[in-house]
C-alpha cells in the first residue's frame, strides 16, 4: 500500500469512526442497549475511536518506515479534525433526527 493510500484510508476510516457513535444506538456499534445512549456515552465512544483511528495511523506509519516525533500540538489538531468530521453525524442525531 503506497503512503497516498494509507493517508486516505486514515482519513476515510476517521470519517467513519468520528460518526458511529451519533448513526447507532448500539455500545461501540456492537452491543445492545436497553435505552438509548446519553451524550456523554457518545463523547466517551467518541474517544475511544480516536484512539483506535490513531493507533491504526501509527501502525502504517511504522510500517512505511521511522515514525515521526510528535508533541502536544499534533494530538490537539488531529483531536480538533477527528470531532470537525464528528460533525454531521452530531447534526443527524440532535438537530435533524425528529423525536417520537
Amino acid at each position: 500500500m503506497s503512503q497516498t493510500v494509507s493517508v486516505w484510508f486514515v482519513v476515510g476510516l476517521a470519517l467513519v469512526a468520528a460518526n458511529l457513535p451519533f448513526v447507532t444506538n448500539r455500545l461501540l456499534g456492537l452491543v445492545p442497549m436497553a435505552s438509548s445512549k446519553s451524550l456523554p456515552i457518545r463523547l466517551a465512544e467518541l474517544l475511544l475511536y480516536y484512539l483506535f483511528v490513531g493507533g491504526i495511523g501509527l501502525l502504517l506509519e511504522q510500517r512505511a518506515g521511522q515514525i515521526a516525533p510528535q508533541g502536544w500540538e499534533f494530538y490537539a489538531i488531529t483531536g480538533a479534525l477527528f470531532l470537525t468530521l464528528a460533525f454531521p453525524g452530531f447534526v443527524y442525531r440532535y438537530l435533524f433526527r425528529q423525536r417520537s
